[in-house]
């Protein structure tokens, strides 16, 4: 860990200088982490100082300081997907209109494999993000850290405290579930499309 566990002890019990050591520690790690899962660079300090806030309103939740550093990814994660869905709400994306070349890109985003174009990449993401919002948070925290962020096999049975093999099956489940939703996302598009196409065809003279 970036830091010791004595300065997140320090720092739950109401240290301000321990807590703006964690800050300074971690500051350019999370900032890092949100860039690559919002990738919006004019909202990562907005997002950033929300992870803040958040790191010191519940740190003293932590039980054991040992765990500090997935604890602290999760929060992130999760403060991510709190401002993507504040920011879909905005947007009204319409699934059907999807082209070919965007369903493969997810589903190239979804096998980790890296011979898409940044462009492509950058909208594979955008709907892997879409499609996660229908997982689990357990699996959305666990893919996000996988296929968004990069991160490999090694990392990752650090954070979960599991060997390889386990979070093979647990990726292996999880990708099964997301690409579920994803179908049943498009299908249900396809569905409201026709029944917009429907109600235009009545309304013609």
């Amino acid at each position: 860990m970036l830091v010791d566990p004595e300065t997140i002890v320090r720092a739950q019990a109401g240290d301000d200088e321990a807590f703006t050591e964690i800050i300074r520690l971690y500051r350019k790690r999370i900032l890092g982490t949100v860039y690559r899962t919002i990738s919006r660079g004019d909202d990562v300090e907005d997002v950033g100082q929300e992870v803040f806030v958040r790191l010191y309103d519940s740190l003293r939740q932590l039980r054991t300081p040992q765990v500090f550093e997935p604890w602290l990814y999760r929060l992130t994660i999760n403060a991510c997907y709190d401002y993507l869905r504040r920011r879909r709400r905005e947007i009204n994306v319409r699934m059907a209109d999807l082209s070919e070349e965007q369903v493969i890109a997810v589903d190239a985003a979804l096998s980790n494999k890296k011979a898409l174009e940044e462009s492509e990449k950058e909208g594979a993401r955008e709907l892997l993000r879409t499609m996660l919002d229908r997982v689990s948070r357990d699996d959305r925290i666990l893919l996000t850290l996988k296929e968004i962020q990069g991160l490999t096999l090694k990392e990752l049975s650090e954070i979960y405290g599991v060997n390889t093999n386990a979070l093979k099956v647990r990726l292996f489940r999880a990708r099964k579930r997301a690409l579920k939703a994803y179908t049943q996302m498009v299908e249900e598009a396809r569905k409201r499309a026709k029944g917009d196409d429907y109600g235009s065809e009545e309304s013609d003279p």
